[in-house]
């Protein structure tokens, strides 16, 4: 990626153009970097990204081939959902659901034709954007956590930190973005706003580690594992090999010295021993979360439409926890299929972008990491309605558009 270009002074006397470029892409940075402050609905971020599409929309767009399979595979899962909410259509909630659900994946279809053009400078506003509201949310929780702001239920969620979202889990996987990229940067030997980057990594690793969220956690460790092997795949030099394993090692040392650290407080450790069991008292049993999963299965297979939307807690009393059997029980087997191929296609063309060399390797080995673990964290949580999902699923899709368009013209230079 390029760094991003300063406008030059204006010649004294020289009269100043509307760029109206400059203008969508500043909105599109201010969106993103608002995108962790949702503990209210509607969000800021809700609101920008409608002035931001709107803008972008009048200056009009092209829709390359590309995205094609993408828009038509999200656009199935969500047309699943409003056929299963035919029968149900008297009742509020469901309706809600569908329309949050058309809502929030547009935007993933936003993200993916706004990032197909323009490509290397929207993606660097996309990442550092991202990483400043990663620093926001993971600094008002750790702080919050520690209880300089007399934190309440408002702001940590049974001993877990949580804010400024609802759900501890949701905050650990949103800083999982940031924690990539700012981990790639320093592995690239790019230190040029190191006295930034070091102190952000470390705010961004506390917030996760304070989440106590399994999911989190993990999502963290294999994407980084992802990041580095595609790092070492795609090196140019042994040399560069050697600094990315070596800045790998280092990286890992000082996370395990920091978590053991931590865990010398007894009722740290304590929590994190319990929190880090494999299935916890609402996992366990015929009707905890995995009995549950198991026998709506043979009910699914039998309801075309599944139960409808909002409707398995109904039935289980509890929610799926799990994207894709959620699929087919709020959007039916044409929603439940249709999520299947977007997930396969999209770890598909995410492999492919970030195991080959294009002028978009390093942001999309990112971006396709975090959507990777995005996907295995749908089978224990249920992520259709995570707005930085829809974020990285359109990022590699846009990427994808790019990267088909730039080979067309013979692999030039990068060229937006």
């Amino acid at each position: 990626m390029t760094d991003l270009a300063m406008p030059g002074p204006t010649p004294r006397g020289a009269r100043r153009r509307f760029d109206y470029g400059r203008l969508v892409d500043g909105f599109f940075f201010l969106t993103v970097s608002a995108g962790s402050i949702v503990f209210i609905e509607p969000s800021p971020y809700d609101f920008l990204i409608l002035i931001t599409a709107g803008l972008w929309i009048l200056g009009g767009f092209t829709l390359h081939r590309a995205v094609f399979p993408f828009i038509l595979f999200l656009e199935l899962w969500t047309f699943g959902g409003f056929l299963s909410l035919i029968p149900w259509w008297n009742e509020a909630d469901p309706i809600d659901f569908m329309a949050h659900t058309t809502f929030i994946t547009s935007t993933g279809v936003f993200f993916a034709l706004f990032l197909s053009q323009n490509t290397c400078r929207r993606l660097d506003l996309l990442l550092v954007g991202y990483t400043i509201s990663c620093v926001i949310a993971a600094a008002i929780a750790v702080v919050s956590w520690f209880g300089a702001f007399g934190a309440g239920e408002e702001w940590i969620k049974d001993g877990r930190a949580m804010a400024p979202f609802k759900d501890p889990n949701v905050l650990g996987s949103y800083l999982v973005t940031g924690l990539l990229y700012l981990t790639q940067r320093l592995l690239l030997g790019r230190w040029r706003w190191i006295w930034l980057a070091l102190p952000g990594l470390a705010l961004i690793l506390a917030a996760l580690f304070l989440s106590f969220s399994r999911g989190s956690w993990g999502a963290a460790i294999v994407s980084l594992v992802l990041v580095v092997a595609f790092l070492f795949k795609t090196a140019d030099s042994t040399k560069m090999r050697l600094r990315i394993v070596s800045g790998a090692a280092g990286v890992a040392l000082l996370a395990a010295a920091a978590l053991m650290a931590a865990l010398s407080v007894d009722s740290v450790r304590d929590f994190f021993f319990q929190r880090a069991a494999v299935a916890q008292d609402y996992d366990q049993g015929p009707n905890g979360r995995f009995g549950n999963q198991i026998r709506s299965i043979p009910m699914l297979l039998e309801r075309p439409n599944g139960f409808g939307p909002l409707r398995f807690r109904l039935t289980f009393g509890l929610e799926p926890h799990n994207s894709y059997i959620n699929a087919f029980a709020s959007n039916g087997w044409l929603g439940g299929f249709s999520f299947i191929l977007l997930t396969l296609t999209t770890i598909f063309v995410g492999f492919r972008q970030s195991l080959t060399h294009h002028p978009w390797t390093r942001p999309a080995q990112v971006l396709f990491a975090a959507t990777f673990v995005f996907f295995l964290q749908g089978f224990q949580i249920d992520l259709d309605h995570w707005r930085m999902f829809y974020v990285s699923l359109g990022a590699v899709w846009g990427i994808e558009a790019a990267r088909r368009r730039w080979l067309s013209q013979g692999g030039p230079a990068c060229r937006d």
